[in-house]
């Protein structure tokens, strides 16, 4: 065999493939448009609403609903149905203070839903992104550098009685 005879045995070998995966994506897409279809006519019936705001489409609508149940009169509230999809703050302490940190519970999927919608929203809305871009901005953490943490004098305790503490003494450190 020659070697022009490899390069169109290649080539046609490619275009073959390539026709095959052109038909394969124009098969899936068709089934994802008439499932997009479907769940579109699905929330229409039975949540209309649902379909109103910008950034909820059929598929996180339909999360939701899932979330929902069939009892949703079991959800008196937001905030039960925040704790229901794991976006509810629970307060936490270390002892000397109380803090809140965000609900690792809950139904994942619901979790992903609002996260898209909440950040689907953002970008659409430029009032909203500005607001919350303020927001992060004003509660960001102060960091001090370790230089300005030296030179500050030790933490007392209402107890101080004056004596200086004793040097600390870590697992593999030398005390002074």
């Amino acid at each position: 065999m020659t070697a022009g005879g490899d390069e169109d045995a290649v080539a046609q070998a490619t275009r073959v493939s390539l026709r095959l995966l052109a038909e394969r994506i124009e098969q899936l897409t068709g089934q994802i448009d008439e499932l997009n279809q479907r769940l579109t006519g699905l929330v229409e019936r039975h949540a209309p609403q649902l379909l109103v705001p910008v950034g909820i489409g059929p598929d996180s609508a339909v999360t939701l609903l899932i979330t929902m149940g069939d009892n949703p009169e079991w959800l008196g509230t937001e905030a039960s149905f925040a704790a229901l999809c794991g976006v509810s703050p629970v307060e936490y302490s270390s002892g000397r203070q109380n803090s809140r940190r965000l609900n690792r519970g809950g139904d994942r999927q619901a979790n992903a839903a609002l996260h898209r919608i909440v950040f689907t929203r953002l970008r659409h809305d430029p009032r909203l992104r500005r607001t919350t871009h303020a927001a992060l901005r004003r509660a960001k953490p102060v960091v001090r550098s370790s230089v300005a943490s030296r030179d500050m004098p030790p933490a007392r305790s209402s107890t101080w009685s004056g004596r200086p503490l004793p040097t600390p003494r870590y697992r593999g450190c030398r005390g002074r």
